[in-house]
């Protein structure tokens, strides 16, 4: 058997399968935060032993006292500062805390942005990283920073909790902002400004790479064996493609929930000043973008909050009863989108007219963001990875109407999986490769992965029109906000 962890922000899930990977059983934990100041942290321990739990008491409702590999996946920039004892000197800070916006002020002064994307494969300087966090520990807390022995990301620090071996997966390092992505080393230049060794950071190692087996003592607490191997798995949104079976260059995992991300396989020849978010991949040697697009799925959010009484269901059956209409929505609620990142820009909508309601904004809101799903893919063709399908994960694709849309104005197949835990599959499936049981994830997908529908294009020369003008709304936009 096998079991795939998503070490979540909000959930940690656990899912068991069999060798034929029937789902045996899924379940979670929340995770608990303290929010002060804008500080958000939360207790690495608690954490470590809530997954303890949470395993040992599926083991025991299962009857199951022999795993093979237990592999993870979760999220990457958050930080936990061991000792030299190798327990945690304070709470672990959250990759949403933003503590550390004045360190990135200095970050950026000491690094161009080139130099940041050349070696990082990152766009900008944000306090999400964990390099910015380190340089405020070494501003506010000198004596955390004096003490601080490791420094490790959370989904690293658990495989250590489990099996004593301090490992870095590169794919999570990548996150950290002192990893160069193409040397597949710690960024020295990053580590001196802010003044740590690389003998304060675990070693690296491969995705998806056995760290050891399980302890004894945390065997014994889960009711397994020390037999049972532990691999570092990989980023959250990598597990998702395998899980989607996504896995060549060409497929795209679209995942919209409160932001909109997409994962796909980079091309060898993809330069590296694209300026496309650049990660190191699940596969050695091989690299994945990964534009994030932040006004995704908060757009309609906002949108059915503030100016609608009724639920998505209900929204997308009147929308499917409604005609084309020509109201454009800029969906830029919290500027910063990929591909262009401007932070000054605003949500928009243009051509109101009194026919209009409140179901016509949302479907204009849908359109928007499909309109910047587009802009994405058409940036990602243009550096050299032409793309065939879309698979669409998230809350976003249980609209057949936003999903038919994405198809129609990107001209690209949308493709709905029927497992709605891609992760915790994808790290499964993970397990399952690296234990032998599949050759390879192609093998594993072609076994594991099933769909349950794919949306297919009906481009029309009204809608290529409507996003020529959604694009101009954009740039107008933007010339407005530069007037005096």
């Amino acid at each position: 058997m096998y079991i795939g962890v998503d070490l979540g922000s909000t959930n940690i899930k656990a899912a068991i399968y069999d060798k034929e990977f029937n789902l045996i059983d899924r379940q979670s934990r929340p995770v608990n935060y303290i929010r002060d100041h804008g500080f958000v942290e939360f207790d690495a321990v608690k954490y470590y032993e809530d997954l303890v739990g949470l395993l040992a008491d599926m083991m025991a409702a299962n009857k199951v006292s022999h795993i093979a590999q237990i592999a993870f996946t979760g999220q990457a920039e958050s930080l936990v500062v061991l000792g030299a004892d190798g327990k945690p000197l304070m709470n672990a800070i959250s990759w949403m805390d933003e503590r550390s916006v004045e360190e990135c002020k200095v970050l950026e002064k000491q690094f161009g942005h080139a130099i940041c994307e050349e070696v990082t494969g990152q766009m900008a300087v944000l306090p999400t990283w964990p390099a910015t966090k380190i340089l405020w520990l070494k501003n506010n807390k000198p004596e955390i920073y004096a003490a601080a022995d490791c420094y490790m990301l959370l989904k690293d620090y658990i495989c250590y909790c489990l099996t004593g071996e301090k490992v870095g997966d590169m794919s999570i390092a990548t996150f950290s902002f002192y990893f160069d992505i193409y040397k597949k080393t710690y960024w020295q230049e990053m580590l001196d400004a802010i003044g740590i060794t690389e003998k304060q950071l675990p070693k690296l190692c491969e995705p998806c790479s056995v760290a050891g087996n399980l302890k004894a003592d945390v065997a014994a607490a889960m009711g397994l064996t020390t037999e049972t191997k532990v691999n570092v798995g990989t980023l959250d949104h990598f597990a998702g493609m395998i899980g989607t079976g996504n896995i060549e260059e060409g497929g795209m995992t679209m995942s919209t929930g409160t932001v909109m991300a997409l994962a796909t396989m980079s091309s060898e020849s993809t330069s590296k000043d694209s300026g496309i978010a650049m990660h190191y991949g699940f596969i050695p040697d091989t690299h994945i973008m990964l534009p994030v697009a932040e006004s995704g799925g908060v757009s309609l959010e906002w949108f059915k909050r503030s100016c609608m009484q009724v639920d998505y269901d209900t929204m997308n059956a009147e929308l499917a009863k409604r005609q084309p209409n020509e109201l454009l929505f800029l969906p830029y609620l919290v500027g910063t989108n990929a591909p262009e990142f401007h932070a000054q820009a605003n949500g928009v909508f243009w051509g109101l007219r009194q026919e209009h309601d409140a179901i016509d904004m949302a479907g204009a809101v849908m359109e928007g963001v499909s309109f910047v799903l587009r802009k994405n893919c058409d940036h990602i063709a243009a550096n050299g990875v032409k793309l065939s399908s879309i698979i669409a994960t998230g809350g976003g694709a249980k609209s057949a109407i936003w999903c038919q849309m994405q198809a129609d104005i990107t001209g690209l197949p949308v493709s709905i999986p029927k497992e709605k835990e891609a992760a915790c599959l994808g790290a499964a499936m993970i397990a399952a490769v690296s234990d032998g049981r599949f050759a390879g994830y192609q093998e594993a997908a072609d076994f594991c992965v099933e769909m349950l529908h794919q949306y297919q294009p009906n481009p029309s020369a009204r809608l290529e029109k409507k996003y020529r003008r959604f694009c101009a709304l954009y740039n107008a936009a933007l010339a407005i906000n530069d007037i005096d």
